[in-house]
C-alpha cells in the first residue's frame, strides 16, 4: 500500500498499470490518487517530501505505512490509529475522515466501534425538512398552468411572483444543496465524475439562468424568452435538491441500519472482566486491560469475555451465537470458552488465550465488516459503466443543447436548455452508482441481524442463482428442542428386573457427555424424574451413529438401529413399536446391555413454526429442497410429508451428507446448505 504525499490518502493502485498518476523523483516512485495531485507535487517536490509524507518510502506524516488499527474488538476503540474508507468504493482509504473522490459520500472507520456516528444523517435530515418547508409552496404557487384554481402570478403580478419565487428557492439551492455543489466541485476537481457532477450541473445551471433572468431581463436574448419574459426555473432546481436530498437520508438511514448488525455483534462482549490478581484478590478491569494468560473469573449470568479455557468450576455455557444450539452446554475443566457465550449456572475460572481481534467474536466481526464492503462481479461492472456513464452524459447534454438550439422549435434556446439540463438530471446514475453496492451492505448487514454470516458480496450475489438447498433437520427444520415421548423396554431386560426409568437413567448418564440436542432431552427427562446420574467410564462418541461407554461393569450402546445390527445385536423384538414410534414423527434411540436389546426411546422434536411458511416461500422461488439427517427414514419422511419436501436422503453420516452435496453440484446444481450450527460448516462450506 502507499500513500499520497499531497493529500495523505491511501492509495490501492499498481504502479506498473497506472503510469499517469505515479511521478518518479530522486530515484523514488511516489503514487497519486489524482492528476491534480500529481500537479501539486511537480510544481513543488520537496514541499511533500520535506513534509514527511512520502509516498515511495510508503509513510504519511511520519506513520507507520500499516497506519495500524486498534487490535482491540471491544467498546473501546483507538481512535488515533483509525482509517477511513468509502463504503462503496473499499479501495479508498485515507487516515482522516472527509468524502470518497469517486461517489462523493462520506468516509467511514473500518474498525468498527459501537459508537453510532449519525452526524452526517443527522445534518442531511435537517437540510431535506428545511427544503421541504420552502420548496413545497414553491412548487405548489408554479402549478398555476396545470392545476386549476392556482394562479398565484396573476394575484400578485409577475414581478413579484417572479421574485417570491427566488426567494423561496434560493434557501432551497445554497443551503440545502450545498453539501452536492461541494462534492460536485471535488469531483471536477479530481476528474473522478459521479452523480453528484450531474446533479451540480444541471440544478446550477437552471437555478443560475434563473436568477440572471431576474436580474438582468434585459440582457437575456430573445430566443431564450417566451412571449416577451425569460422562463425561471426556480422550482425545478429546488425541488431536484430535495429529492436528491430524501435520496441521501434514505440511503444514509440504510447504511445506518446495516451498521446496526456490526453494532450488535460487538456487545455481546462485555465491557469488563472481573480478573484474578497474584495475590488472589478480583479486580474489575476494562476488556482492553485483559493479557493473554490472565486469569479471569465469569460467575452465574455473566458473558465470557474472552477466548480461553477454563481451569477452575464447572458450568453450563449458552453457546447459541455460535453453534445455534439452544440448549447450554456443559463446561468443566479443560473445557474451551469463546467471547460472547452466556454463562448460565456456576461460576468459572478461565485463562485467557485469545483477546481482542483474536477471538473468534472479533473474527466473525471482521467477516461481516470486510463482506459488507466486497465487491461482486456485478459491482465491478457497474464501476466499469459509472467511469464513462458520466463524461458520456455530460457530451450527450452539450450534443442535444447544440442540436435543439440550431434545429429545435421555437423558442429553440429556452427548449434546448431544458433538454440540456433534463439529461444532466435525468441521466443521473444514483442507481447504477449505489442501488448495487447498497443492496450489499443492506443484504450482508440485515444477513447478520438474522444470525447469518455472508463471507463476501460475491456469495450474496450467487445465492441468487441457487436452484436447490439442502438442509439438516434437528434445529433447522425442527425446534432442537426435543422431548422424551416413549420408552419401552425388552423382555430380556424385563426379566432381568430394569425398569423403563432404569433404561432412561443408564442413557441419561451417557448422554450427559453429549451436545446433541436428543441426548439433551434424554438427560432433561432424567432431571425431570429426580434420577440420579451415575458414573461413566470410556465414553466413546460414533460420529453419526451414537455412543459407547461403560456403567458399573455393564458395556452399553446406544444409537440409532445402524449401529446396534453393525454389532449383531437383534432388535427385532421392539422392531414394530420402533417402526410405530417414526411413523408418529419420533426419533428411536436404541440401548443395550452387555450385547442385549435392553430397550428404546422415541423423542420427538416438533417442527418450528415458521418452517412451513418459510418452505412455501423457498418453493415459489424456485427451489428445490432435500432434508438429508441422520434420523432414521420412517421419521424422517413424516417430516418431509408434512412439509412437502422434495426429496428425503435419511439415515446418513455427516461424510455422506457431503458426498451427496458434491454429487448435485458435480450433476451442475448451485447447491446451498442450511444448518443449525457449526456442525453444519464442513457441508455449508462446501455448498
Amino acid at each position: 500500500m502507499n500513500y499520497d504525499p499531497v493529500c495523505g490518502m491511501e492509495v490501492l493502485r499498481d504502479i506498473k498499470s497506472d503510469n499517469d498518476k505515479t511521478v518518479e523523483y530522486k530515484g523514488s516512485n511516489y503514487l497519486f490518487c489524482s492528476s491534480s495531485c500529481v500537479d501539486k507535487f511537480n510544481a513543488d517536490p520537496e514541499q511533500y517530501i520535506h513534509s514527511g509524507n512520502k509516498s515511495g518510502n510508503s509513510q504519511v506524516k511520519g506513520t507507520d505505512k500499516t497506519t495500524k488499527t486498534s487490535k482491540k474488538t471491544s467498546n473501546n476503540t483507538d481512535h488515533i490509529s483509525l482509517i477511513f474508507t468509502c463504503p462503496m468504493h473499499p479501495e479508498i482509504r485515507q487516515n482522516k475522515a472527509g468524502l470518497c473522490p469517486k461517489c462523493g459520500m462520506s468516509l467511514e472507520s473500518i474498525t468498527p466501534t459501537t459508537d453510532e456516528d449519525n452526524s452526517e444523517l443527522t445534518d442531511m435530515t435537517i437540510r431535506f425538512w428545511f427544503s421541504v418547508f420552502f420548496s413545497l409552496p414553491l412548487l405548489i404557487i408554479t402549478m398555476g398552468g396545470v392545476v386549476p384554481g392556482i394562479n398565484v402570478g396573476s394575484w400578485l403580478g409577475e414581478k413579484p411572483f417572479s421574485w417570491l419565487q427566488a426567494i423561496l428557492a434560493t434557501p432551497v439551492v445554497v443551503w440545502g444543496g450545498w453539501p452536492f455543489f461541494v462534492r460536485a466541485v471535488e469531483s471536477f476537481k479530481r476528474w473522478d465524475l459521479n452523480m453528484f457532477s450531474l446533479i451540480g450541473l444541471g440544478t446550477s445551471a437552471a437555478f443560475v439562468f434563473s436568477l440572471f433572468a431576474l436580474l438582468f431581463p434585459s440582457q437575456v436574448p430573445e430566443a431564450f424568452k417566451i412571449a416577451g419574459q425569460a422562463p425561471l426555473y426556480f422550482e425545478a432546481a429546488a425541488v431536484i435538491i430535495t429529492l436528491v436530498l430524501m435520496g441521501q437520508v434514505l440511503e444514509l438511514r440504510a447504511r445506518s441500519k446495516t451498521n446496526s448488525a456490526i453494532k450488535s455483534l460487538l456487545k455481546l462482549a462485555p465491557d469488563t472482566a472481573l480478573r484474578i490478581n497474584a495475590d488472589g484478590t478480583e479486580e474489575e478491569v476494562s476488556l482492553d486491560d485483559v493479557q493473554l494468560g490472565d486469569h479471569l473469573r465469569v460467575k452465574p449470568g455473566g458473558k465470557i469475555p474472552v477466548d480461553g479455557e477454563i481451569i477452575d468450576g464447572h458450568s453450563h455455557v449458552d453457546e447459541s451465537m455460535i453453534t445455534g444450539e439452544p440448549v447450554p452446554v456443559s463446561k468443566k475443566i479443560a473445557s474451551k470458552v469463546t467471547t460472547g457465550t452466556l454463562n448460565t449456572t456456576g461460576s468459572i475460572l478461565l485463562i485467557a488465550e485469545k483477546i481482542g481481534s483474536d477471538t473468534l467474536l472479533a473474527r466473525m466481526i471482521e467477516l461481516v465488516n470486510d463482506a459488507g464492503r466486497s465487491r461482486a462481479p456485478i459491482h465491478k461492472l457497474a464501476d466499469k459503466v459509472s467511469k464513462w456513464f458520466v463524461p458520456v452524459v455530460i457530451a450527450v447534454s452539450v450534443i442535444s443543447f447544440t442540436v435543439w438550439a440550431i434545429v429545435g422549435p421555437a423558442p429553440t434556446l429556452v427548449n434546448a436548455l431544458v433538454v440540456g439540463v433534463s439529461v444532466l438530471i435525468i441521466a443521473c446514475p444514483c442507481a447504477l452508482g449505489l442501488a448495487t453496492p447498497m443492496s450489499i451492505m443492506v443484504g450482508i448487514g440485515r444477513g447478520a441481524q438474522e444470525g447469518i454470516l455472508i463471507k463476501d458480496a460475491e456469495a450474496l450475489e450467487l445465492m441468487e442463482k441457487v436452484d436447490t438447498l439442502v438442509v439438516d433437520k434437528t434445529g433447522t427444520l425442527t425446534e432442537g428442542r426435543p422431548t422424551v415421548q416413549s420408552i419401552l423396554i425388552s423382555n430380556e431386560a424385563e426379566q432381568q428386573g430394569l425398569t423403563e426409568n432404569d433404561v432412561l437413567l443408564f442413557a441419561a448418564s451417557i448422554e450427559i457427555s453429549s451436545e446433541h440436542p436428543l441426548a439433551t432431552a434424554i438427560v432433561s427427562s432424567a432431571k425431570d424424574k429426580d434420577l440420579q446420574l451415575k458414573q461413566v467410564d470410556d465414553f466413546k462418541s460414533i460420529t453419526g451413529q451414537g455412543v459407547s461407554a461403560t456403567i458399573e461393569g455393564k458395556s452399553l450402546l446406544i444409537g440409532n438401529d445402524r449401529l446396534i445390527e453393525k454389532q449383531g445385536i437383534d432388535i427385532t423384538s421392539l422392531g414394530s413399536q420402533a417402526m410405530t414410534m417414526r411413523e408418529n414423527g419420533q426419533t428411536v434411540i436404541f440401548i443395550t446391555f452387555d450385547g442385549v436389546l435392553a430397550g428404546i426411546i422415541g423423542v420427538g422434536d416438533a417442527i418450528k413454526k415458521t418452517t412451513v411458511q418459510a418452505i412455501q416461500q423457498l418453493h415459489h422461488a424456485g427451489l428445490k429442497i432435500v432434508v438429508l439427517t441422520g434420523d432414521n427414514a420412517t421419521t424422517a419422511r413424516v417430516v418431509a410429508k408434512k412439509l412437502g419436501l422434495d426429496d428425503v436422503k435419511a439415515d446418513v453420516t455427516p461424510e455422506d451428507k457431503l458426498n451427496y452435496i458434491k454429487e448435485l453440484q458435480h450433476k451442475g446444481h448451485i447447491v446451498a446448505m442450511a444448518g443449525d450450527g457449526i456442525n453444519d460448516a464442513p457441508r455449508t462450506c462446501k455448498s
